[in-house]
């Protein structure tokens, strides 16, 4: 029935009329009802065209789509957002939302899922593609209407990308303030030197020294909690890019898919590296990183090592040796193994030609690890400073610069922390040798460690071995599944223990191994689940905890508990490697 707005002067409506519809007659209508239905009408009309008004003129974008298509309705607020002349350009250009009007595919998935579970999402931060392909930053409150159907949501959009500038300047402020703070802390320092006899001035100028450094400290603090936090955020979701890349990397692909996984492999192990560096500059920096001493197998941990960067020297076209002694050290294993790994980083990237050595040498009671390069080699007064953070030497025939600039700078605080000792020598053009010296310990000391060739051999696969894998992350959980698959194994995922053990009574599955994320939802953790999943199926299965969570204290708790670490982004091989431990001490 058209609404009287509709009905044009002079116009008959042939459709049914209100007295129809209240099985009344229309000369009875118009007698008894007619006035107040009229009268209810003409509210129902203004309140319509009031709605009508302000929908089409609202300052924020107001839309109604469909999450598998495109736009259904749109007001002008929506179409100035997105650079079109009006709603009508807007709904007929942009029929995919997934690739025409979000930036990112992957946070448009996030969001319908989302959407999908919880039915709504308020004020989310995002990226929307205007019509000249440009981004331009919204906050998004979505509403699912199920009753319009299964995939229709309404929602409305402000531009918020002067808040964003706002805070992206506040951020640049923000990383200045420490290095106002230093050039103050250097300025008071001056006039402190100045001023020595004068006791006065002297307590003043110490006071506002005091405040300084306060400030600084409460800035460095706060930029390490903000670093940490986004670290942590960050290393998620490149775990899983990680994880999915290395099931690819052993997929049967074309040629130019191929070459194009490895690019992105090594995209990803590039911002990897980075975040590590910055995270633990970061902490040792700050004296947060505390030595957790262990005794260690030095050479076993050499020959872990060299099996690392044998893929590295054969794309480069390098040689490569590695030489052992039986060596028997009391140190932090994760910070000698970091030492030494980005020593051979670092030979492997200023060498062209040739090849890299590491040998183990015992000089009584100390034992000298030696890599040994024949790269472009170092000018002799600048040695030192190869080990300044962000500080790259650039000699001619490097390829220009190469990281950030790093590595070298945890080696020495590294180094520094445990009480060693590292030398460098180096000729221009000939090569260079980074010597680290470190006690050994007696070898009435040594404990008995089982050697690396007792292990189970799982090169060829795991043979159908069950993996439990839990982890509050989907996109981990799915990459790890397609991963462990890839090598064999029979996996069950979980994202909580509840989960876990609700899926084993299902299946009656056992697992040989649990794999946990240490963090899981409403405050629970891997631990938790582990334990909770030992005394469910009453045995002691091994597992291992897999988390971004680099804080000593974290690692502290679980060695307390006997459970291996490994941090994200998991390298495979490392991954490898430890459930083939696990596996092997457990069939012992």
């Amino acid at each position: 029935m058209k609404k009287p707005s509709d009905i044009k002067d002079g116009e008959q409506d042939s459709s049914y009329g209100i007295g129809d519809l209240l099985g009344l007659g229309s000369q009875s209508v118009r007698k008894n009802y007619y006035p107040a239905l009229q009268e209810r009408i003409d509210e129902l009309e203004q309140e319509r065209n009031r709605y009508k008004w302000l929908f089409e003129n609202a300052l924020h974008g107001i839309f109604q789509a469909n999450l598998r298509g495109g736009f259904l309705a749109c007001n002008p607020a929506m179409a100035r957002i997105c650079g079109y002349d009006s709603p009508e350009a807007l709904t007929e250009k942009v029929i995919r939302l997934r690739e025409q009007l979000f930036c990112s595919s992957s946070e448009f998935d996030a969001i319908r899922q989302e959407l999908l579970d919880e039915g709504s999402l308020s004020a989310r931060e995002t990226r929307f593609q205007r019509a000249d392909r440009t981004p331009v930053h919204v906050a998004v409150t979505l509403l699912r209407r199920p009753d319009l159907g299964p995939e229709v949501v309404e929602a409305f959009v402000a531009d918020i990308t002067e808040r964003v500038l706002a805070r992206q300047k506040l951020e640049q402020l923000n990383a200045t303030l420490e290095l106002r703070v230093e050039e103050r802390t250097e300025a008071l320092q001056n006039a402190n030197v100045g001023l020595r006899y004068q006791i006065e001035e002297r307590e003043k100028v110490e006071r506002e020294l005091f405040v300084a450094m306060e400030a600084a400290k409460e800035a460095n603090r706060s930029k390490d909690k903000y670093l940490a936090a986004a670290s942590h955020d960050l290393l998620q979701p490149l775990n899983a890019a990680r994880l999915m890349i290395s099931a690819l990397q052993d997929s049967t692909l074309p040629e130019q898919e191929t070459r194009m996984v490895h690019q992105v492999h090594r995209a990803l192990e590039g911002a990897e590296d980075l975040l590590a560096d910055l995270l633990d500059i970061s902490k040792l920096d700050q004296q947060a990183m505390k030595p957790d001493l262990v005794y260690t197998d030095v050479a076993a941990l050499a020959r872990s090592l060299g099996e690392e960067f044998e893929a590295v020297a054969s794309n480069a076209g390098l040689g490569f040796r590695v030489r052992t002694i039986p060596a028997m050290v009391r140190t932090d294993q994760r910070m000698l193994t970091r030492i030494l790994r980005n020593l051979l980083s670092n030979a492997f990237r200023y060498t062209r030609k040739g090849g890299v050595v590491m040998a183990l040498r015992s000089r009584g009671d100390r034992l000298r690890i030696e890599v040994w390069d024949t790269g472009v080699g170092i000018e002799e007064d600048k040695l030192r400073d190869i080990f300044t953070e962000f500080h790259q030497l650039l000699p001619q025939g490097t390829g220009g610069r190469q990281g950030v600039g790093l590595g070298l700078a945890i080696v020495e605080r590294m180094v520094r922390v445990l009480g060693y000792d590292i030398d460098v020598s180096s000729r221009p053009g000939r090569g260079s040798r980074f010597v680290l010296t470190l006690p050994l310990e007696p070898a009435q000391a040594r404990p008995d460690l089982a050697r690396a060739d007792s292990l189970q051999n799982f090169a060829d696969g795991f043979d159908g071995m069950p993996v439990l894998v839990i982890d509050n992350e989907p996109a981990v959980l799915e990459s790890m599944q397609l991963l462990l698959e890839r090598w064999g194994c029979d996996v069950l995922t979980a994202a909580s223990k509840a989960e876990a053990v609700e899926a084993l009574e299902q299946t009656g599955q056992i697992p040989a191994l649990i794999l946990a994320d240490y963090h899981l939802n409403n405050e629970r953790t891997g631990y938790d689940a582990v334990n909770g999943i030992r005394r469910h199926l009453g045995r002691d299965t091994p597992a291992a905890i897999i988390t971004a969570d680099r804080s000593d204290d974290t690692r502290k708790i679980l060695r307390a508990q006997y459970l291996p670490i490994l941090n994200k982004p998991v390298k495979p091989n490392r991954l490898r490697a430890l459930m083939t431990s696990l596996l092997t001490s457990a069939s012992a």
